[in-house]
């Protein structure tokens, strides 16, 4: 990840593995919101969120010790969330025989300096979540770790297990399903000439 620099991630995993407490108070740290983020807007569920961000902190306090002296924390992190979300929706797909219709929540609002910039920008954003929320998982998924996490498509393709040309794809697919939902909305980049 571009915020994570290698000599602090080799630190942090040697700490670790070694079962530093300290440790994963940096790690939650430094990514607990990011990875709320990601699941809130992937399971679009504030509670199944919760459930699955404390899911994935159980891993690491479970698998710390047998993380390979070069592990990718981020992307560690976001692929065992990930799958948790995958499992997940397996699960409700077998118990209900379909996945339940949930409101998309996205967990931060924004703000402007004036009441008119405010409101252009809540309006904009209800379309943003809205077009989100109606792509199918799989290409959300790519958005949110792009988009949002500012991944590169090697990292996602690591989280994802394919190749990065398959994740550039996806991306691509991605982008023209949401800038179709946006429609003029849209970033010019993502519209079709």
């Amino acid at each position: 990840m571009s915020d994570v620099d290698p000599q602090s991630n080799s630190d942090l995993v040697a700490r670790l593995r070694a079962g530093d407490l300290g440790a994963f108070d940096d790690v939650h740290r430094q990514f607990h919101g990011r990875l709320y983020g990601f699941l809130a807007r992937l399971a679009r569920s504030r509670d199944v969120a919760e459930d699955l961000l404390e899911e994935t902190w159980l891993r690491l306090v479970a698998h710390a010790r047998q993380l390979s002296p070069d592990t990718q924390l981020g992307p560690w992190l976001f692929t065992v969330a990930r799958n948790l979300h995958v499992s997940y929706r397996r699960s409700r797909a077998l118990e209900m025989g379909h996945l339940d219709d949930v409101l998309g929540l996205w967990p931060a609002g924004v703000s402007g300096p004036s009441p008119f910039e405010a409101t252009a920008a809540s309006e904009m954003e209800r379309k943003l979540e809205a077009a989100l929320a109606s792509l199918p998982a799989t290409y959300r998924e790519v958005l949110l770790l792009v988009g949002v996490e500012g991944l590169q498509p090697a990292e996602v393709a690591q989280i994802l297990g394919q190749k990065p040309d398959a994740v550039r794809q996806r991306l691509a697919r991605a982008r023209a399903q949401l800038a179709g939902a946006l429609g003029e909305h849209a970033p010019a980049a993502w519209r079709q000439p």
